[in-house]
């Protein structure tokens, strides 16, 4: 058998394999070790003297040494933390009060909070069981139909993977060799979009056939509004903004409420005031936020910086490739790269090189936009606040008591890695850091819990670097067989265009997230696909980006989905594995929408790091 033959059966063991049930890492390392040494053998040397043992050793030095993965204990002890923190239950509760008028309501709620959560921890196991424990059983008391219960969870629970901070993200970034940050910015808006095409169709789903989700009774939508808000609206005003205003210049009827064994104190008026900001507070934090990176922040000389920056056309993405467009688009030269080739983002390279985009100033038409964006949030303010009564006020500070402190610590994670205050490392501690304060000040965080914690993102992190070490050795031997080579030489044969390429790439990833997960994917069958993004000029950052969007389906496609697998573990008797599938099947489809509209509008990925880190 020739070379190029036995890496090709390699391949097609390593998928029978793994479908078999055996540990990936081990097999790969395994097959690789097997076929390595008969790709090495020399009949004129010893048994041991063969340099596949050497190729071991140095594949698995480089995978140890491999910086970009510091980062994922640091992200994983961070997501067990506040998993094993149980911060999840009171944020559904409130949320499912702020939208108890919805259609759906509490399927619109756990989709929320899937995506709050999956955003914050990045473990989709940990999302889809806490939610099963906490969402599917008041859905299917409500009557709630079974395919729409478990869809919401199961789909909403795998957004944990595309939303930074991600682990999958990372492992791309170390296979591809890519910027994490980049990667991070690139998947930050078609994680979004794609939870906000899961909410249309909950919502589309729910108007159409109201029999699916009906209607909660009473008991389960009443404010708890304590006795105290009560009188103290009789007091003043219905509307509790103007009440608190009215009570902070004029105290004395408000100290003498007592209710419910609570008596209303002048620092008790300034906490509820400081928690009816709260909005104002957050929209006006936003907006100045925005303003000031766009307008104000590490903004260079335009003068100086404008004949440095290199004019390139429309479509040329931020790593220098083509960007792909919805007709294929025309080959064009790539743009040069920086001496130092692929950087890490977040550190003080950054500042090296042409001035990006958003140091040049703010681009055309920003200021009429914030302003039309500033107005629409004024107003949309001067409606919530004229609504303010005592039971959206309740409902307020419920939200700021459970979704503040998690937020905070959320956005500043990501906005420290995005802005290049610091490496996703340095980051990464900083939200373990945090989600250790969050338990510790909810008093949820034992000693067991921190123990279960460590030894799980141990355990975690230990196969994320066996996975490396193995695939790192398979690939190399696939390489010396002349694996790569005949895969790339039949590729170019077919003649194909970027479009056809793109598809025919992407439908091979889909049909393997059936049988296999997305740790398989990125670090054995995406590197066979990498070398050949620089022949049809795609921009590996865009194919990278639609690859995390199609690993969605990876968690949602039979017979290995294992976002069924976990809601089962969890779901009453009466639940079918069937009917848990059937759930997930159109959320696949919307997966696949998803898709083709982020090829058709590149830029729903590459617009923001292009933005923030230039095109060079």
């Amino acid at each position: 058998m020739s070379d190029p033959a036995l890496g090709l059966t390699m391949l097609t063991l390593i998928v029978v394999v793994i479908m078999l049930g055996f540990p990936t890492a081990f097999t790969l390392m395994g097959l690789g070790m097997f076929f390595g040494y008969i790709a090495f053998y020399d009949p004129s040397h010893g048994w041991l003297d063969n340099r596949i043992f050497d190729l071991m050793v140095q594949r698995t030095y480089g995978a140890m040494t491999n910086d970009t993965l510091i980062s994922i204990p640091l992200f994983v002890l961070m997501g067990y933390v506040m998993e094993r923190g149980a911060l999840v239950d009171k944020m559904f509760y409130s949320v499912q009060l702020a939208f108890r008028r919805v259609p759906a309501s509490l399927a619109v709620a756990t989709l929320l909070i899937c995506t709050f959560w999956g955003i914050a921890s990045g473990l989709v196991g940990a999302v889809v069981v806490l939610m099963g424990v906490i969402a599917f059983n008041p859905m299917l008391k409500a009557g709630y139909d079974v395919k729409l219960a478990s869809g919401v969870i199961t789909a909403g629970g795998t957004l944990g993977i595309l939303i930074p901070p991600s682990v999958m993200i990372i492992v791309y970034a170390a296979v591809a060799g890519q910027s994490v940050v980049k990667l991070y910015a690139s998947a930050m808006l078609p994680g979004f979009f794609l939870a906000g095409l899961y909410l249309v169709y909950v919502l589309g789903w729910a108007l159409l056939n109201p029999k699916i989700a009906p209607r909660l009774p009473d008991d389960q939508t009443r404010v708890p509004v304590p006795e105290w808000a009560r009188k103290f609206a009789a007091a003043y005003s219905p509307n509790m903004f103007l009440a608190l205003g009215k009570a902070l210049v004029s105290p004395a009827a408000a100290t003498t409420i007592e209710a419910g064994g609570v008596r209303v104190t002048y620092w008790m008026l300034i906490k509820n005031m400081l928690a009816a900001l709260t909005p104002i507070l957050i929209t006006v934090a936003t907006l100045y936020l925005a303003w000031w990176y766009v307008v104000i922040h590490q903004q260079a000389d335009t003068s100086a910086a404008l004949p440095t920056i290199q004019q390139s056309a429309p479509g040329v993405s931020a790593g220098g490739m083509i960007e792909l467009g919805s007709g294929g688009g025309a080959a064009s030269a790539p743009a040069p790269k920086s001496p130092g080739g692929l950087e890490q983002l977040g550190s003080p390279e950054l500042l090296q090189g042409p001035a990006t985009p958003a140091e040049l100033g703010p681009p055309q038409g920003f200021y009429l936009w914030f302003g039309i964006i500033a107005a629409l949030c004024a107003l949309a303010l001067a409606w919530y606040y004229w609504k303010l009564d005592a039971d959206q006020f309740e409902i307020l500070k419920l939200l700021t008591s459970s979704t503040m402190p998690l937020g905070i610590l959320t956005v500043v994670v990501l906005a420290v890695i995005l802005f290049g205050i610091t490496t996703a490392t340095e980051s990464a501690a900083v939200g373990a850091a945090g989600a250790n304060l969050l338990a510790i000040q909810a008093r949820t965080l034992t000693w067991q819990r921190v123990k279960e914690s460590v030894f799980l993102t141990a355990k975690t992190t230990a196969m994320v670097c066996w996975l490396f070490v193995g695939s790192a050795l398979f690939s190399a031997v696939f390489a010396i067989l002349g694996g790569q080579s005949l895969v790339e030489q039949w590729v170019l044969s077919l003649h194909m265009t970027p479009l056809q390429f793109m598809l025919l790439s992407q439908a091979i990833i889909f049909l393997l997230g059936w049988p296999l997960e997305w740790t398989e994917i990125i670090v054995i069958f995406v590197p066979i696909f990498l070398p050949l993004l620089k022949h049809f000029e795609i921009d590996p950052i865009l194919w990278g980006t639609i690859v995390f969007v199609n690993l969605q389906a990876a968690f949602l496609s039979p017979p290995v989905a294992m976002s069924a697998f976990y809601l089962k573990g969890v779901s009453p008797p009466h639940v079918t594995l069937n009917q848990i599938f059937a759930g997930m099947m159109p959320y696949m489809i919307i997966v696949c929408i998803c898709m083709v509209i982020m090829y058709l509008w590149p830029g729903m990925s590459l617009w923001l790091p292009a933005y923030l880190y230039g095109g060079g």
